[in-house]
């Protein structure tokens, strides 16, 4: 397929577009782009700094990917950057912004994501496969994303959070600790309301993960004693079930709080 440049949009020399790129009315591509195959950016679109996206993205119009970190005295520098894997689409005003230098320079987007109206990456995110972002929801710097995971629409996730594969975010949730995998938040502060348990049916886990995962759950978050007992308890009594182990692993390695029921 032809790769094709509307005759009002800016290409700036140096940059690497792939085959069959179609680039649309008044878009920017900056010189330290990559576009890969089949990529399209529709009017108004713009890619700027040391951004590389994968084949199959679709950029809206005025979605804005590279641009730099939102911190003060920030300078422009080719050791912060944005990579995007294969098949995102970002909506008309999402933003996905390229990392800090100090902290490994990087942010990353994974493959088949679908980024909303006004939605925004900051720096240093790293996001899995498959999430999704409804329409404004605002994610901090130095966030870390598990695959599958659904934000609705105006959540908002405090800087440094992780949030588990397979978790659900309430519209209009405020994320201020760590989301256990599989879990589904609401609320503001938002706080632990269950399993996710429609997208785990609709990712096709089976009735025996599900019951195992929610046997976990009610172990660790509503059984009685002190909250570290009852996750030391857990983690000998389902030692063995690897979905359990993924839920306890991820609590002890997390240095911030993790969100829990109210």
């Amino acid at each position: 397929m032809t790769t094709f440049i509307h005759p009002t949009a800016y290409v700036e020399d140096g940059a690497v577009l792939g085959d069959g790129v179609q680039v649309g009315p008044f878009c920017h591509v900056g010189p330290h782009v990559k576009l890969g195959d089949n990529t399209v950016l529709k009017s108004h679109a713009v890619v700027s700094g040391h951004t590389e996206l994968g084949d199959g993205c679709v950029l809206h119009p005025h979605a804005v990917l590279g641009g730099q970190p939102q911190v003060i005295g920030f300078e422009e520098t080719p050791d912060s950057r944005l990579v995007v894997g294969k098949n995102c689409v970002f909506r008309e005003y999402a933003t996905a912004h390229s990392g800090m230098p100090k902290h490994g320079g990087m942010t990353t987007i994974g493959d088949n994501c679908f980024v909303m109206i006004g939605a925004h990456v900051a720096h240093d995110n790293h996001i899995g496969n498959s999430v999704v972002m409804a329409n404004n929801v605002s994610l901090a710097g130095h966030i870390t994303v598990g695959d599958n995971v659904w934000f609705g629409g105006l959540a908002a996730v405090h800087q440094f959070s992780r949030i588990g594969r397979n978790a659900f975010i309430g519209g209009g949730a405020i994320v201020v600790e760590d989301v256990i995998p599989f879990g589904s938040v609401v609320g503001n502060h938002a706080k632990l309301s269950g399993l996710n348990m429609v997208g785990l049916k609709r990712r096709g886990f089976s009735k025996d993960e599900i019951r195992d995962i929610r046997a976990a759950y009610k172990a660790i978050f509503l059984g009685d004693g002190l909250f570290k007992d009852r996750l030391e308890q857990a983690a000998t009594d389902f030692a063995e079930n690897a979905l359990a182990m993924e839920i306890i692993t991820f609590i002890r390695e997390g240095e911030r709080p993790i969100c829990k029921p109210a």
